[in-house]
């Protein structure tokens, strides 16, 4: 049973009738309905493109956090075989908010890692809701330094509110921590495959985005910081969320024109979460793509493209 979200009040309604209308044509002595089902599906079917043709920002919000949207550890049971997990960061201790490791993406081996948020209460504490403390930014970063030794390439899929603002985390240098994770996205000489799958908070997405490729789902949004955080700092209140989420330019559309990403993945009609099989392979799609254009390139040229393309952000042209 999917979670319908504020917004889709007429698409549960409808798609209860239709539930209720299968179930007495399945009844003993039913009586045959299916044309009325069909025409029922058909409405529904319209209904979730218009729906989904015409989000705001806030409705997007809403659906790159939705609670049964597929996660980190279901893209990996999808897309890579031979996964084995690398865990810790040889200073500290080990951060379950990210997890990373080596694998094979349709035969090729590479270092995969992102935000695992968690699907249900226990699993979202276990992994402090994709919320990465400073050690996981430094596994994140010994696990793209071992990626470079090796020449595989890296992927990182980013769903997160942001890095966890925490006492502790502070007190072991969290700002430092996501800053080297970006100096090491930009140092290492193999390609550098970042998308957004979900949320993409703050720092500590973009701790893990400086990507040769930064491709985003749909659905998904990517941000400085978050619209609630955003409307408690400018109007004292986070009930002014969905007037931020409008101004802060956060959707696919609007990052691609500000040329922030680089590519928008179609997501199945209705959101990633309503047919998982169809989003891992449009994910899987979109990422052997990425890695075909990026092989073969030097060292060097991998580096210097990844350094230009992120100088080159809101630059005005003007020398």
């Amino acid at each position: 049973m999917i979670t319908f979200l504020d917004f889709e009040k007429p698409i549960a309604e409808l798609e209860g009738k239709i539930r209720e209308l299968k179930a007495l044509a399945s009844g003993e002595g039913a009586v045959n309905i299916t044309d009325e089902v069909g025409q029922l599906e058909g409405k529904l079917d319209k209904m979730l493109r218009h729906t989904y043709g015409t989000l705001d920002p806030w409705q997007k919000v809403q659906v790159a956090r939705h609670p049964e949207r597929p996660h980190f550890k279901d893209y990996i049971e999808a897309l890579i075989d031979d996964f084995t997990p690398l865990a810790g960061d040889r200073a500290f201790g080990e951060d379950v908010a990210i997890i990373g490791g080596l694998g094979r993406f349709r035969g090729q081996a590479v270092v995969i890692m992102g935000h695992e948020k968690g699907f249900d209460t226990e699993t979202r504490l276990k992994h402090n809701f994709g919320m990465a403390r400073p050690e996981g930014y430094r596994k994140a970063i010994r696990l793209m330094k071992l990626a470079d030794k090796f020449g595989l390439p890296v992927i990182t899929l980013i769903d997160t509110s942001g890095a966890y603002p925490g006492v502790g985390a502070e007190e072991r240098g969290q700002a430092e921590a996501i800053a080297r994770s970006v100096e090491t996205c930009l140092n290492i000489s193999v390609p550098l495959i970042s998308c957004i799958v979900g949320e993409g908070g703050s720092g500590g997405a973009v701790a893990l985005a400086v990507g040769n490729k930064v491709l985003m789902f749909e659905h998904a949004i990517y941000s400085v910081i978050s619209p609630e955080g955003c409307a408690s700092i400018l109007w004292r209140t986070a009930e002014k969320a969905k007037d931020a989420a409008r101004a802060l330019k956060i959707t696919a559309e609007d990052l691609i024109k500000l040329k922030i990403i680089d590519e928008i993945i179609p997501e199945p009609l209705g959101g990633a979460h309503r047919d998982p099989e169809k989003t891992f392979a449009a994910l899987g799609d979109a990422l052997e793509r990425a890695l075909g254009e990026l092989s073969g390139l030097p060292p060097k040229k991998l580096r210097d493209l990844r350094r230009k393309k992120f100088l080159n952000m809101g630059s005005t042209g003007i020398a």
